[in-house]
């Protein structure tokens, strides 16, 4: 019986009473699938029409920003607000300081946030909102850059702009033409554009990107480097090159690295000793206890330095099909080593 009444309550989920109360429609998958896809097409035209817009007022608020000795406060109402926070966001991880400011939260005493050294960069799709309207006095008085993105070039908010960008489009992606879908991921791109502009004026490299994203794997990846991750000391397989291969083989074994270096006696690296060297020393019968391992080492071999990037010692182990790297200095001695199990823990894979 509960089974027979979970199936009739997914039943009503489906094509009954949905969750708003609101009858639902019965619609073919076909029918829903276009949907999707006229979406999709609304919004890429909305995007591509963007680029007639790109010109003098852009560079203009691109000037404004790139000049700004303080942080560019983004404010929005609605959607347009959940937008700008999203731009906010992109600005201040690319190299320009940035926060997002609700603007009717402003005139109830936000508006603090922003001082004389700062850019306001105001989204408003109809041009009109009233919680911006109402702080334009307020803006004016601060004597800052207002840039405006709006649909509407003869909006009010349009007019009082320092650079008005238009972000209009020809409707929205929504059937009944009210929400706004289209209007937003316009935007949106904008943003990005100004974004990705201001980035490449300043010079922004992978290094600046990282040090703004420490967490995470992207962190891990722009910023950890071999010395963080590698072994050293007592913990690096080596041995000298006239010791027997069984020797070295015991070596392998307690460190774990899958290999072991061979280092001259003034720690300069010789070669290296791996599990594939030993499988081909078993395939030709070679005898472990009377042959030393400079006779079966690979000589010379791959070497990682310490201060590499971490993720570049993964693109060497994956391009030339190895699992373990010795890490030297500038004269070529032994300092350390890491395998690619390194590399997994530390989240760098």
């Amino acid at each position: 019986m509960a089974a027979q009444e979970k199936a009739r309550r997914d039943d009503r989920g489906l094509s009954g009473i949905g969750s708003s109360g609101l009858k639902a429609s019965r619609i073919t998958d076909d029918r829903l699938q276009q949907l999707a896809l006229a979406v999709l097409e609304t919004e890429a035209e909305a995007v591509l029409a963007l680029r007639s817009r790109i010109g003098e007022s852009f560079v203009r608020a691109c000037h404004y920003i790139l000049n700004c000795r303080g942080r560019v406060v983004v404010t929005g109402m609605g959607k347009s607000g959940h937008i700008g926070s999203k731009i906010a966001a992109t600005l201040a991880s690319t190299g320009t300081p940035a926060f997002s400011m609700h603007p009717g939260e402003a005139s109830h005493g936000d508006l603090g946030m922003i001082t004389p050294e700062d850019v306001v960069l105001a989204i408003s799709n109809s041009g009109e909102t009233s919680e911006l309207i109402t702080i334009l006095p307020l803006i004016k008085r601060l004597q800052v850059p207002l840039i405006a993105l709006t649909g509407n070039p003869k909006s009010t908010l349009a007019q009082a702009a320092s650079a008005h960008i238009d972000v209009s489009v020809a409707k929205e992606a929504c059937p009944l033409g009210l929400a706004p879908t289209a209007s937003t991921t316009a935007a949106l791109a904008m943003g990005d554009a100004l974004a990705i502009a201001l980035l490449e004026a300043r010079g922004f490299t992978a290094d600046d990107f990282a040090r703004s994203h420490p967490g995470g794997r992207l962190g891990r990846r722009l910023l950890l480097r071999i010395e963080d991750i590698m072994h050293t000391g007592e913990r690096i397989p080596q041995v000298a090159p006239d010791v027997p291969l069984r020797e070295a083989l015991l070596e392998m074994s307690a460190k774990g690295l899958g290999m072991t270096a061979v280092t001259a006696p003034d720690g300069k690296l010789q070669g290296v000793f791996t599990d594939g060297d030993l499988r081909r020393c078993l395939d030709r019968g070679v005898d472990i206890h009377n042959t030393v391992v400079a006779e079966v080492m690979t000589p010379g071999g791959r070497t990682a330095r310490p201060r590499q990037l971490a993720v570049e010692a993964v693109s060497m182990m994956e391009e030339y099909k190895i699992n373990a790297l010795p890490v030297v200095d500038d004269e070529g001695r032994l300092i350390g080593a890491l395998n690619m199990h390194d590399l997994l823990r530390a989240g760098v894979v």
